[in-house]
């Protein structure tokens, strides 16, 4: 297994990239799905520090909570409903600052203020979501949504 150094005190524009890479080395020769998610989860947790970061996976036309890092998370989320189903129904990165003007939000921790959303798709399918979330109104921005972007376009390879 690849070592994985953590430097959290970078700025945001050099982190990701760094962490992209890292990725690619976590996963590398490692088939299994369940497994790449659970480090790369634990990996954007160590790195970032957000409240909550996992994924929702597409099963039987709902969204099924997959490896995560954080708290008790919602297990099913339905098909457009919440930050999560919406990102999926709409196959675009949902950048919420603040949680509580979300219509339809869904509360899985009163501490959420803010949530980043983004989707993994492949051949046109969203096969999964990528979300984080973060005990601080407006704490995420175009640069982590363009970073987590470019972490779902390789993920879906993995799938």
């Amino acid at each position: 297994m690849q070592q994985i150094e953590v430097n959290s005190s970078q700025p945001k524009s050099q982190a990701y990239p760094t962490l992209l890479k890292q990725v690619q080395a976590l996963c590398y020769g490692e088939a299994n799905i369940i497994a790449n998610l659970a480090n790369i989860s634990a990996l954007l947790y160590q790195t970032f520090g957000w409240h909550w970061v996992g994924f929702y996976m597409v099963q039987q036309n709902e969204l099924v909570l997959g490896p995560f890092q954080g708290p008790v998370a919602c297990t099913r989320i339905a098909f457009g409903k919440g930050v999560c189903g919406t990102a999926w129904e709409l196959k675009k990165a949902q950048l919420v600052p603040n949680v509580n003007e979300f219509p339809g939000h869904i509360a899985c921790s009163s501490l959420s203020q803010s949530e980043l959303v983004v989707p993994i798709i492949k051949n046109n399918e969203v096969l999964a979501v990528l979300d984080a979330d973060s005990d601080t109104l407006n704490h995420f921005d175009a640069v982590d949504q363009k970073g987590l972007e470019a972490l779902c376009e390789f993920m879906a390879s993995l799938f």
